[in-house]
């Protein structure tokens, strides 16, 4: 580390505020699932309400003095806030406390640390550590004599803050730049496959609602996947046939929840982009949870604020065996697909998702019948390439009767370049 902080443990005090506010509101059930995915060991719940945050330490004095207890009795290591703390207030509560205090964006981090698995990922949770650090330094150094500002006047407390910001910024200066060589990677790659015509489908949605076990099924991937949050940070791609589609590629993406800290989206975006990008947004939701409302309103914010909410959209209710329901495909009034029902563990109503896909990716599709004389086996060949070839009879002149399904585009642009458009 960059500087001194208490040491940590497992056994954590956690602590959630309700402040009336249903639009900040954080799911109590969830911070527990955070905690216990980041290894913690909740060992006290302390809930509270307020109208609004104590500016020193967010709770007043009678919590303060309930948590400070509960961190004695139990021989606590560490104090959790369901909430956004800002530096002062961890430094003050910290203080007062006699342990670590971490807030909910620092507990995400620390998963995000715990499952990154690549390269990328490792940057890309680095720089978000780092980002949601550097305002936090200053507490290190509290112990070490700080004098006011000058030459010669400084203290060797403010001598070694000022050298980890110098650390901290160059740090940062330089993961961006490894990050913007991923991202440009990264556009490489779509461009080969845009060029390829290979249609782009991610996966997406809240955390833990069975992306990458619906990814692995429909695949036959091996991608991690557990009844965890976050299990999924690193993108996984695979290629996979689609009737009348073809081959089209899949990815399976990081998972969102409510509230997820800017700074994450800004650091993760290098992978968000293979959802900005995508010619088709799976959404897998959670028809079993209770929260699926709000956690389907959350994955359209987050979906928003990365500029991916004009990408068309099939929603995939995951989890049916848990509700008794059966897989079903729903349509609106005009007949298109909106949703699929299904089970990623069981494999119920994945035909259906194959069925949709299909249908919603070849909504431009065409069927032609043409006649070709034997010296257009150049063109020939080219819709055979494309795989829109679905029947061919030979005329006794040499000439081919060729019955053809395929994108209108595609088909528009090989008459041209044969001449023939």
């Amino acid at each position: 580390m960059l500087f001194e902080r208490p040491g940590g443990g497992e056994k954590a005090v956690l602590v959630h505020v309700d402040f009336g506010n249903e639009l900040e509101r954080e799911d109590p059930e969830e911070f527990v699932q955070l905690v216990t995915s980041a290894g913690g060991d909740p060992v006290c719940f302390i809930r509270g309400q307020r109208r609004q945050p104590q500016p020193r330490y967010f709770i007043g004095k009678g919590k303060l003095d309930e948590i400070a207890a509960a961190v004695e009795e139990h021989c606590a290591d560490l104090v959790l806030f369901n909430h956004a703390l800002s530096p002062g207030q961890e430094r003050n509560l910290e203080a007062v406390l006699k342990c670590r205090v971490l807030d909910r964006t620092g507990l995400i981090l620390d998963i995000f640390a715990l499952r990154a698995r690549t390269h990328e990922g490792k940057l890309q949770v680095e720089l978000a550590q780092l980002e949601h650090l550097s305002s936090r330094l200053i507490r290190g150094w509290t112990h070490l004599e700080r004098q006011k500002g000058g030459i010669g006047m400084r203290g060797p407390g403010e001598t070694q803050l000022e050298s980890d910001r110098r650390m901290v910024r160059d740090r940062i200066k330089s993961l961006h730049a490894r990050l913007d060589k991923v991202r440009r990677h990264r556009a490489l790659s779509r461009r080969a496959r845009t060029r390829a015509e290979l249609p782009s489908v991610s996966l997406v949605g809240y955390t833990n609602a069975g992306k990458s076990t619906l990814f692995n099924r429909f695949t036959g991937a091996d991608a991690y996947a557990a009844d965890q949050l976050f299990a999924t940070l690193d993108p996984t791609l695979r290629r996979v046939e689609l009737a009348d589609i073809g081959p089209a590629i899949f990815a399976d993406t990081v998972g969102f929840i409510r509230h997820l800290p800017h700074k994450l989206v800004e650091s993760f975006r290098a992978t968000l982009e293979e959802a900005i990008e995508a010619d088709l947004l799976v959404h897998v939701i959670d028809c079993a949870s209770d929260e699926r409302s709000e956690q389907r309103k959350q994955v359209y914010d987050v979906l928003r604020d990365i500029g991916a909410d004009s990408t068309p959209v099939l929603e995939v209710y995951n989890k049916v065996d848990l509700t008794g329901m059966a897989p079903r495909i729903d349509r609106d009034d005009t007949g298109k697909i909106t949703r699929v029902w299904l089970s990623a563990l069981s494999g119920e109503g994945l035909d259906l998702l194959g069925s949709a896909l299909s249908e919603l990716l070849a909504t431009d599709l065409i069927e032609k019948h043409i006649r070709l004389s034997p010296e257009q086996g150049g063109l020939r060949s080219r819709f055979y390439a494309l795989s829109a070839v679905t029947d061919e009879q030979f005329n006794d002149d040499g000439s081919a009767e060729l019955t053809l399904r395929l994108p209108r585009a595609d088909f528009v642009r090989e008459m041209r370049r044969a001449g023939l458009g």
